[in-house]
């Protein structure tokens, strides 16, 4: 039967041979003998085992796991479970790391729109991805509560074209403007707006911002604080920010 030294068991399985005395030393990769030298002498289970513990190793098993499992009178009853476990391990890891690409891609994003970028910059960045989602949400609710507005909007103008009732589009008017209103007067409630320049999160006087020209993300006005107009980067308004207006 053959038999391997440290050296040789390390390079088959393609470790060092460092590794090879740590699981010697914890347990779980015993030599069958020692040579007259003292040399470590692995047999071919022993090779196995190493291959097998490489293997486990590669999969991200911790050695406590793997000791753990050669522990076992019947290890074959609880690889499974160890293995579904780290499986769950690894796919939250990929999840988190996953978040943590998005949220770089965002902030990379958000630099390229910014005119002029400083360390306070930072804090609007973080400001703005913080609330990013709930904006999201408030403009869909938004839309969505517009789409009935707007195909009442169209029906009315086509019959009153086509077949003059006239009554319809006069109906809608009445819908829309209180729609309108009360639309806009949400809006305004749950955004505020970050001035490059100082960096204060303010929110304007709702006849400013309504009439203020803008763009998706930016609306030009005054900052209460440093006096700058210009355009400045829409965020949702958290507590602490409405509590300002």
């Amino acid at each position: 039967m053959s038999k391997y030294t440290t050296g040789e068991v390390a390079k088959l399985c393609g470790v060092s041979v460092r590794t090879v005395q740590y699981y010697d030393d914890r347990g779980i990769l015993i030599p069958t003998e020692l040579s007259e030298g003292g040399r470590r002498l692995y047999s071919e289970e022993d090779l196995k085992r190493m291959r097998i513990i490489c293997f486990l190793r590669e999969a991200g098993l911790p050695i406590n796991s793997i000791s753990a499992l050669f522990a076992e009178e019947k290890p074959e009853n609880i690889i499974s479970i160890l293995l579904d476990e780290q499986e769950e391990s690894l796919r939250k890891e990929i999840l988190e790391r996953q978040a943590r690409l998005e949220l770089l891609d965002g902030i990379k994003r958000e630099l390229k729109e910014m005119e002029h970028f400083s360390v306070e910059s930072i804090g609007d960045i973080a400001h703005i991805m913080k609330q990013k989602n709930k904006l999201t949400k408030m403009r869909w609710t938004m839309i969505l509560t517009g789409i009935p507005v707007t195909a009442l909007q169209w029906i009315s103008i086509i019959l009153w074209i086509t077949n003059g009732l006239w009554w319809l589009f006069a109906a809608w008017v009445c819908v829309a403007i209180p729609w309108g209103i009360a639309v806009s007067v949400y809006y305004f409630k749950h955004v505020a707006y970050i001035c490059p320049e100082c960096h204060e999160i303010f929110k304007p006087k709702n006849k400013e911002a309504f009439w203020a020209y803008h763009t998706p993300k930016m609306r030009r006005l005054t900052c209460p604080k440093c006096g700058r107009k210009g355009l400045c980067v829409e965020v949702y308004a958290g507590k602490e920010d409405k509590n300002n207006g």
